[in-house]
């Protein structure tokens, strides 16, 4: 077990439903990360396919072996890629997903739980929900759980995703400057966001945003790396780019001893509460 990682997150801007130039740029985005000992890599929410792909979700949706994953898999030696795309499942059945990709390998698949379909956003009418909270080792002693974009507006599945105790909390996101209304600032209210998650689970947060346009929508970039009381380790400029930061588990051990949320939940209580509504 090793006490430090070192952590890197890709601020980009996908073309929409250019998968080919998509994967061209993300193994360009790896091949930096691994020259500068990143050991771990975030892209931003579908990262590969681009954001605004409603009817056209079907025609550039993959399954686990497909070969643009795997392709994308094959230049992660040595680091862990997490990259966003569209997954088919079932026949007709899509899902908005993370893959974590190591040494030509699909590790694992995070589907999005939480579509948002409001504001400028309709993704529940694209996608299916994914069902399932997982935590992946990225090397020993650090595991890492994935909540993409709007499944961190959901305060019980961030807190369900903390009882797992992973070290390490992976915000991949697509948040557009005034797309879920005028008055709701997304740049704003995602660092607000973030920052309470980190300071009160005492994790590490990797927010990875995009940056540019797309049709009408502009991405506002702000992607980050917190620290495990909130602080700010890294932070993007605006502008597509890689940012690191090294992260240690005596840290994050400190942090969770000061303010132990997890150790004090009280799940049974918090179970019986719900159970009445």
């Amino acid at each position: 077990m090793t006490s430090k990682i070192r952590v890197a997150v890709a601020q980009i801007n996908p073309e929409l439903l250019e998968v080919k130039h998509n994967l061209a740029l993300h193994c360009d985005y790896v091949a930096q990360a691994r020259e500068q000992g990143a050991e771990l890599l975030l892209f931003p929410e579908l990262s590969l396919s681009g954001y605004q792909v409603s009817r056209n979700a079907p025609a550039i949706a993959m399954h686990a072996h497909d070969p643009v994953l795997h392709a994308l898999a094959r230049e992660a030696v040595g680091i862990t890629v997490v990259a966003g795309f569209v997954e088919e499942g079932r026949p007709g059945e899509l899902f908005n997903a993370m893959a974590y990709l190591r040494d030509g390998k699909v590790m694992h698949i995070q589907r999005k739980i939480n579509l948002p379909t409001y504001g400028g956003l309709e993704e529940g009418k694209w996608f299916h929900s994914g069902q399932d909270l997982n935590i992946v080792e990225i090397k020993p002693g650090w595991q890492a759980t994935c909540l993409i974009c709007a499944d961190l507006w959901n305060p019980a599945l961030t807190h369900c995703a903390m009882l797992q105790r992973p070290e390490i909390l992976l915000a991949p996101i697509n948040s557009a400057s005034g797309v879920v209304s005028e008055d709701f600032s997304n740049e704003q209210n995602w660092v607000t966001n973030v920052s309470f998650y980190a300071m009160m689970y005492g994790t590490p947060v990797l927010l990875a945003n995009r940056f540019g346009r797309e049709k009408e929508l502009s991405f506002w970039g702000g992607s980050c790396i917190l620290g495990p009381k909130g602080e700010v380790l890294a932070k993007a400029d605006d502008r597509e780019m890689l940012i690191f930061a090294e992260l240690d588990r005596k840290r994050i051990g400190t942090a969770r001893f000061d303010m132990p949320t997890v150790r004090d939940a009280n799940t049974a209580l918090i179970r019986k509460f719900l159970a009445d509504y």
